[in-house]
């Protein structure tokens, strides 16, 4: 075979393997927001930790120690949270900051980065610092993740924080180098 057909064939396989990665890597994306994106942010939210302290002047909780919250199939662990909340007539929680080692799953799909932010406002969760996505053996890193349980629209930065402007979120170091990277697996070719 000359040597000019085999770089073409080589670089149309080189193509075609880029595309499939890029393809494979929005829908990593795409999919985890699509499973969190029927999320019911107004199910009730259950918590359970080391410590709890009611902050009532300030309208906020802090739950520090092996946190876990879960609400609808959406569980958060991390070292600390603190539950903001608005007490007019009947509690209402508006946000959820969870900090140290944050670790966000639903069924066999898995987050987690430094930080997190739950605004059930605006039904926002953004995760910032050594952002990692899991599903099956498919990876996505980054330094900031943010999931618009509204629209179903997800997006990861490489830097933490970000190109968006969703929800403010401390600048953090990724372990992309500012750059969002990852790992996806190719479907066997069948003869």
């Amino acid at each position: 075979m000359p040597e000019s057909s085999l770089t073409s064939t080589a670089l149309r396989s080189l193509g075609a393997g880029l595309a499939l990665g890029t393809v494979a890597m929005l829908s990593i994306a795409r999919t985890d927001a699509q499973a969190i994106a029927g999320h019911n942010s107004n199910a009730p939210v259950s918590y359970a930790a080391d410590r709890i302290e009611l902050q009532d002047r300030q309208n906020r909780v802090v739950l520090s120690g092996n946190v876990a919250i879960n609400q609808a199939g959406l569980n958060l662990r991390a070292a600390r949270t603190t539950v903001a909340y608005t007490d007019a007539g009947s509690l209402k929680i508006q946000r959820i900051d969870a900090t140290g080692g944050v670790q966000v799953t639903r069924g066999d799909e898995s987050a987690r980065g430094d930080v997190a932010i739950y605004d059930f406002n605006r039904r926002i969760i953004t995760m910032a610092g050594n952002v990692a996505l899991r599903r099956g053996s498919d990876t996505l890193n980054g330094g900031r993740l943010t999931i618009d349980l509204a629209s179903g629209v997800s997006s990861v930065d490489g830097r933490a924080g970000g190109g968006s402007s969703a929800v403010g979120a401390p600048v953090g170091s990724s372990t992309g180098g500012g750059r969002v990277t990852g790992t996806f697996s190719v479907p066997k070719k069948s003869n």
